[in-house]
This record gives C-alpha cells, sequence and structure tokens, in this order.
C-alpha cells in the first residue's frame, strides 16, 4: 500500500467519523462543548492515529500509533453509550456508529498483530 487511505481501517474510520458527526448535529445545543466535542474528537483522532502510524517507520512505532486509535474506539464507543443512557437519542438511532466501532477496534487489532509479527 502506497497510502493511509487504502487501509480498510481508515475507510471504516472516516465512515464512522461521518456517522459521528450525524449523530451529534441531533444533540442538544449545550452539549456542544462537552459530549459533542468530545465524541468528534474521539472519532476524528482515530483516523489521525491511523494516518501517523502508517507514516512511521519501524513496526513498534506503527503498533504504538495502531494502539492508540484503538484506544480512541473505546473512547467514541464509551460516548455513544453515554448519549444513549442520558437518553439524547436512542440505541436504535446509534447502533450504526456503534458496530462501526466495534469494526474498526477488529480491524485496528489485525494492524496492530500484523506489525507486532513483525518485529
Amino acid at each position: 500500500m502506497k497510502h493511509f487511505s487504502e487501509l480498510d481501517a481508515w475507510k471504516n474510520g472516516l465512515e464512522l467519523v461521518r456517522e459521528v458527526y450525524l449523530l451529534t448535529r441531533l444533540l442538544p445545543k449545550e452539549e456542544l462543548y462537552g459530549i459533542t466535542s468530545q465524541l468528534r474528537r474521539a472519532s476524528t483522532s482515530i483516523l489521525a492515529n491511523i494516518a501517523e502510524g502508517f507514516g512511521r517507520f519501524t513496526y513498534p512505532d506503527k503498533a504504538a500509533k495502531y494502539t492508540i486509535a484503538r484506544g480512541e474506539c473505546a473512547e467514541a464507543e464509551a460516548f455513544l453509550l453515554i448519549i444513549v443512557a442520558l437518553c439524547f437519542m436512542t440505541h436504535e438511532r446509534s447502533k450504526k456508529a456503534l458496530q462501526l466501532v466495534e469494526r474498526e477496534r477488529r480491524l485496528l487489532s489485525g494492524l496492530i498483530t500484523s506489525c507486532r509479527s513483525r518485529t
């Protein structure tokens, strides 16, 4: 691969970001600097860490950045569950985003395993 945008993890992550931005538009305006901001930052941070990991030279460095991205998946998932628990939206409405988070976690785990096996 020549560019990080060719990775399935990047493509799925971009779809997650799009879904997060759609969902956060539905949140109350008073959450703009709270949950909305944090959820958007977590989802975009996944992509930033994938890009940075792809650009790293050594496999341990790559694995470290992909591991950070996987941690951001957990943060995004937590905020999605919080908005459901606070009744800002239904579980059904957040289901696609939660599925994308789970797929992203699996894809990143695969990248991490692959990088670690090459060290």
